[in-house]
């Protein structure tokens, strides 16, 4: 029974395995653009950041609000209600 659940297990890990294998080729990027008149050597720069802080202060602010709201609820539980 043992055995029959260790195959089992391996050929799905090996399944998963072989098609992120697979997957890859579509992950490539994009190549770096053509040479200019010389004038700009480092082609079209881009900004690196793309909104990443933005979402991640929102999601910094959405936790936040989220353990504050927790740890109201679970004091208003805990609290005599005769106060």
């Amino acid at each position: 029974m043992i055995a029959r659940t260790c195959a089992t297990f391996l050929k799905v890990v090996s399944m998963a395995i072989f098609c992120l294998l697979l997957s890859t080729n579509a992950l490539f990027a994009q190549g770096p653009p053509p040479p200019g008149d010389g004038l700009d050597p480092g082609g079209a720069e881009v900004p690196v950041d793309g909104g990443i802080s933005l979402l991640l202060a929102a999601g910094i602010s959405y936790g936040t609000k989220k353990v504050i709201d927790a740890r109201k609820k679970a004091r208003a539980t805990t609290e005599p209600a005769d106060k």
